[in-house]
């Protein structure tokens, strides 16, 4: 499953090589949401199509050559029965009647520029950017710490997600901004060899050579990678750390690691006293040292997992900071039918987060041209109106 969107057919033509690697090469893409703009005088919809047109168009030769179907871009969301079997039939159409419609005014208004200005008050701290695949956490991510950069901080800004899209999104350095990744294959290699200098420096051979078959486990891979988040989220003490995360299945699993180790670390502590004894969750879990914010998009099902993940967060005692709507077409001006009958949907879906879901919640729109790059981030978390303005009119699209 894939959309038009050049991030997500990446990440489908990852997924597709390394399910061709295990041997199952019988399969299937499906590209759901295909747009075509019914009305040609509007702007916004003709983007809208020509941006996902071109990733269709440059899509990879190993996607091309797989059996296809395409689903088009409805007015209604797909949640319920009645929606999914519409699915079904290519000409079921929800009524794309719609007047013309005015986009609630968020409280915390348009673009990055107002998180910026908060989290860099805290003068250091860890802010870790979560959400499911596809909703646009490693722009959120590098924006946040351009924006810091931006207001004198220095960042290191870092990712656990398999995907490492960071640098493709950032293409430029900037001074003051370190980048880099936690690498699952290089943080394994690297436990490994410390565990044979160290434990394995007394054996035999043929003793050692039984130990590296044990460090060959599944588990040695995510002891590895919870230490180099460890130490990732431990520089926090004295700069800030930005840490683009993997969606939300891989996340939860090093933060259901996080938690094993510090009930670990209590369980040994007990008997001596745990005054001195800081854990890497208690770090997650202290509000002036981490801020999660979480990434979404205005539908449905991105709403609702991320709600869920922060759920599960919660029973953790992490409370996320603050939630990012990520593009809105109702920060958009259109008059597209098909795009107008989806507006009134995206609204209800804002309203639940910003009313009942998140306790900051910030909007950034659908643009035509992504924000990729130094500065084209950089105005998402500019804190002039008329540096922000710059990024959403040269589309000649949409309107803050």
């Amino acid at each position: 499953m894939t959309r038009p969107d050049k991030g997500a057919i990446a990440e489908a033509s990852r997924t597709s090589n390394e399910l061709k690697a295990l041997g199952l090469n019988n399969q299937r893409l499906v590209v759901n949401g295909v747009f075509h703009a019914s009305d040609k005088t509007d702007a916004v919809a003709n983007a809208f199509e020509a941006l996902g047109s071109k990733a269709l168009d440059e899509m990879p030769d190993n996607l091309r050559g797989l059996p296809q179907d395409q689903v088009p871009l409805r007015a209604f969301d797909t949640v319920g029965l009645p929606a999914l079997r519409a699915l079904l039939h290519s000409k079921t159409h929800a009524s794309t009647s719609a007047s013309p419609f005015t986009a609630p005014k968020m409280k915390q208004g348009i673009g990055l520029a107002a998180l910026a200005d908060e989290l860099a008050q805290a003068g250091r701290g860890l802010i870790m950017v979560m959400g499911k695949g596809g909703v646009g956490k490693t722009t959120v991510a590098a924006a946040l710490a351009l924006g810091l950069v931006q207001r004198g901080k220095t960042v290191h800004l870092s990712t656990t997600d398999p995907a490492a899209h960071l640098a493709g999104t950032l293409e430029g350095v900037v001074d003051g901004l370190r980048v880099d990744r936690i690498d699952p294959l290089v943080e394994t290699q690297r436990y490994v060899d410390k565990i044979m200098a160290s434990k394995g420096a007394g054996l035999n051979e043929q003793e050692r050579a039984l130990m590296l078959e044990d460090l060959k486990s599944p588990c040695t891979e995510e002891v590895a990678v919870f230490h180099a988040f460890s130490r990732v989220v431990s520089e926090a003490r004295s700069a800030f750390v930005v840490l683009d995360t993997a969606p939300t299945g891989h996340s939860m699993l090093l933060m259901d690691a996080t938690g094993a180790y510090h009930r670990q670390m209590l369980r040994e502590f007990d008997s001596h006293g745990t005054a001195h004894l800081v854990t890497p969750l208690m770090r997650l879990q202290d509000p002036a040292y981490t801020k999660i914010i979480l990434v979404t998009l205005p539908e449905t099902t991105p709403v609702l997992q991320a709600k869920l993940l922060q759920d599960d967060l919660r029973r953790a005692h992490i409370e996320p900071f603050a939630w990012v709507i990520n593009k809105s077409i109702l920060a958009a001006n259109t008059h597209d039918p098909l795009l107008q009958a989806r507006l009134t949907g995206e609204a209800q879906q804002m309203a639940k987060v910003e009313n009942g879901l998140a306790q900051k919640t910030y909007v950034l729109p659908w643009l035509a041209q992504p924000p990729i790059g130094v500065e084209a981030l950089g105005q998402l978390v500019a804190r002039s109106e008329s540096a922000r303005a710059q990024l959403y009119q040269r589309d000649s699209v949409g309107k803050v």
